[in-house]
């Protein structure tokens, strides 16, 4: 089962808004309420690991000069 992020929404002006993780399945419903304390609750989208194709096949070695540069270490 994913782990989701989740954070409260802020019910008046300058309350900070606290997040939590929660295992669900992918079938469950998003959760709207915080299930301990019952304040409204939103998903937060998180860049995931997965693989995006291109429809070429293969890996393809970089030729260095990507939009990263040259700092991370890939190139």
């Amino acid at each position: 089962m994913p782990t989701y992020v989740y954070e409260t929404i802020p019910q008046f002006e300058g309350e900070p808004t606290k997040r939590f993780e929660i295992r669900q399945s992918m079938k469950d419903n998003a959760l709207t309420q915080h299930p301990d304390s019952g304040q409204p609750v939103r998903r937060v989208p998180i860049g995931g690991t997965g693989l995006m194709g291109g429809g070429g096949g293969g890996a393809q070695a970089s030729s260095g000069g990507g939009s990263c540069g040259t700092g991370c270490g890939c190139h």
